[in-house]
C-alpha cells in the first residue's frame, strides 16, 4: 500500500510537555485518518521542531517511492522560515490540513497552557503564508478532522494523490504516429513527460503483429470462452471474432512485456492486420488500460490517469468521441461513439458481439461490442495542446437513453445532453479548443478534475457547472 506522510509542526519554545502532547495527540489524529482513508496509508512523523528536521523529514518523503503525498498540520504556532528550505525540496503532492485535536472551545477551563498548545489557527496561517509566498501548488482542507466534509476532501486528495503518482510512471505507446493533417489530437510529448511523467514512444505495428501470429489455439479457445461468459455472441463469422481474440491476447502480452499503461492506433497504419481492432480494444480497455485513436496519446493517457483516480468508485471512466447531433430545438442530443471502441463499462445490459462492415479503414469486417449506454450525471474531460502550455477542459453532462432505437448502427452507442443547454455548452468547448476525444466518468466529478489541475499547475476550462 502506498503511504502518506503526516508531518505535524511545533517549535521548541513550549518546552518538553507540550512536545510530547504534540505528539500524542498527532498519533491518535493519523490512527482516526487511518481508520477513515483506506487506498493508502497515513505515516506518522516526528514533530517538526525546526529547519533541519523540515528539510529531513520532506526529503525523505520525496525521495521515497512508496510516499505519494504529504501532509502537513500546524498544532502549535511554527515559525515558517523554518519550513523554506524543506518546502524548496518537496517533489510530492501536499495537503495542508487546517484543524486541531479538540473539537469544542473548553470555556471553563481554558487557560493560557491551552492556547499556547492549541493554535492552528494561528501556526496555520503563518505556515500558509510561506507556501503562498513560495507558489506551492498544494490543497487545503479547513475543518474539524473528524467531520464527514473534511474526510471526504482529505479522501479525494488521497484519491488525486494516488492518479498523480501513476501518472508520474505511465508509458504510453502509439502503433503508428499521430492520425495525418490532425491537429488536435498532436501534441508535444516531451514536455508531456515534464509535466505529467508520461513517456511516450513510438511502436511499429510490426512488433503487436508478431505477437498475433504466435497466438496459439489453446488461447484463442479460452478468450472466446470469456467472450461467451460475458457477452451475447451475435454472429455466424465466429473466425472474425477469432480475429479480435488473437488481437486482445497479443496486447495483453505486449503491454505486459513494455510496461504499458495507455496506448494508442491509427487505421492509417494497421499493416499486417485483417482487421481494425474493434473488440479487443473494448476489452482492454475495461480493465482500465488507456486508449486513444488516430495516435492521441494525450486522451490515451488522460483515461488510464482518471480511472486509477476512479478506483473503487461506483461508475464508469473510459474514451468517448463526440460524433453526431440529434439537433430538436430545446432538446438538443449528442450521440457518441466511435467506428468500434467504446468501453463496455458504458453498457447498460449486456453487450452483443456482432461482426459488420465498417465502411472506413480497408480491411475486412471486424468483430465489435454493441450496446446502449448507461445514463446518470457525468463529465467529459479533454486535454489540448495550447503550444505554451497543456489545457483541461472540464464539461457537465448528462448521460440519457437514446429516444429510438438505432438499428441499421452496430457500433455501441452513448448518448447524452450538452449543459446547462446545447448552444453554449458546445459553444464554450469550441472557444476553449477541446478536442472531439474526451474521458468521460460517471464517478469523477469537477473537484476532482480541479483538484488535479491544481496539484499538476495545469490550466482548466470548466462548462456547464
Amino acid at each position: 500500500m502506498k503511504k502518506i506522510y503526516f508531518i505535524t509542526g511545533s517549535q521548541d519554545l513550549y518546552g518538553d510537555e507540550t512536545l510530547k502532547q504534540v505528539a500524542v495527540d498527532s498519533q491518535e489524529m493519523v490512527a482516526f485518518l487511518n481508520e477513515k482513508v483506506k487506498k493508502a496509508e497515513i505515516v506518522w512523523q516526528n514533530t517538526v521542531r525546526n529547519s533541519e528536521e523540515a528539510e529531513d523529514v520532506l526529503l525523505r518523503a520525496s525521495a521515497d517511492k512508496d510516499c505519494i503525498a504529504v501532509i502537513t498540520w500546524m498544532h502549535t504556532f511554527s515559525p515558517a522560515k523554518m519550513w523554506i528550505k524543506g518546502l524548496q525540496r518537496l517533489m510530492k503532492p501536499l495537503l495542508h490540513l487546517h484543524t486541531q485535536f479538540n473539537r469544542e472551545l473548553p470555556y471553563k477551563t481554558i487557560d493560557m497552557d491551552f492556547m499556547n498548545l492549541n493554535q492552528s489557527a494561528h501556526g496555520d496561517r503563518e505556515y500558509g503564508f510561506i507556501c503562498t509566498r513560495l507558489g506551492i501548488q498544494r490543497e487545503v482542507v479547513a475543518g474539524y478532522y473528524k467531520n464527514e466534509s473534511v474526510l471526504k476532501r482529505i479522501n479525494r486528495f488521497v484519491d488525486v494523490a494516488i492518479a498523480m503518482d501513476f501518472s508520474h510512471s505511465l508509458r504510453v505507446a502509439m502503433f503508428g504516429n499521430n492520425m495525418r493533417d490532425v491537429a488536435v489530437t498532436d501534441g508535444d510529448r516531451v514536455e508531456s513527460e515534464i509535466r505529467f511523467g508520461w513517456n511516450v514512444n513510438y511502436y511499429g505495428i510490426g512488433d503487436l503483429v508478431e505477437l498475433v501470429d504466435g497466438v496459439t489455439q489453446k488461447e484463442v479457445d479460452e478468450k472466446m470462452a470469456s467472450y461467451a461468459e460475458k457477452y451475447e455472441i451475435r454472429t455466424d463469422n465466429l473466425d472474425a471474432v477469432k480475429e479480435q481474440a488473437k488481437y486482445e491476447i497479443a496486447l495483453e502480452k505486449f503491454l505486459a512485456k513494455e510496461r504499458i499503461g495507455a496506448f494508442t492506433d491509427t487505421f492509417q497504419d494497421l499493416h499486417g492486420l485483417k482487421q481494425l481492432p474493434g473488440l479487443a480494444v473494448q476489452n482492454v480497455m475495461a480493465n482500465g488500460v488507456g486508449f486513444g485513436p488516430e495516435g492521441d496519446y494525450k486522451t490515451s493517457a488522460l483515461m488510464a490517469v482518471l480511472c486509477k483516480m476512479a478506483e473503487g468508485r461506483t461508475g464508469a471512466t473510459a474514451f468517448l468521441e463526440d460524433y453526431t447531433y440529434d439537433l430538436c430545438e430545446g432538446e438538443e442530443l449528442e450521440l457518441a461513439s466511435h467506428m468500434l471502441e467504446v468501453s463496455p463499462v458504458f453498457a447498460d445490459g449486456k453487450p452483443t458481439v456482432e461482426v459488420h462492415p465498417l465502411g472506413i479503414g480497408g480491411k475486412e469486417p471486424p468483430a465489435r461490442l454493441v450496446f446502449d449506454g448507461i445514463v446518470g450525471k457525468g463529465i467529459a474531460v479533454s486535454m489540448v495542446d495550447m503550444g505554451t502550455h497543456f489545457r483541461l477542459i472540464c464539461a457537465n453532462i448528462e448521460l440519457v437513453k437514446q429516444p429510438e432505437a438505432m438499428p441499421k448502427l452496430p457500433v455501441a452507442r452513448v448518448m447524452w445532453k450538452i449543459l446547462p443547454d446545447f448552444a453554449s455548452g458546445a459553444e464554450s468547448w469550441i472557444y476553449a479548443g477541446g478536442a472531439h476525444h474526451a474521458v468521460v466518468s460517471t464517478a469523477l466529478t469537477k473537484e476532482d478534475i480541479a483538484l488535479f489541475a491544481k496539484l499538476t499547475d495545469t490550466e482548466v476550462v470548466f462548462i456547464g457547472f
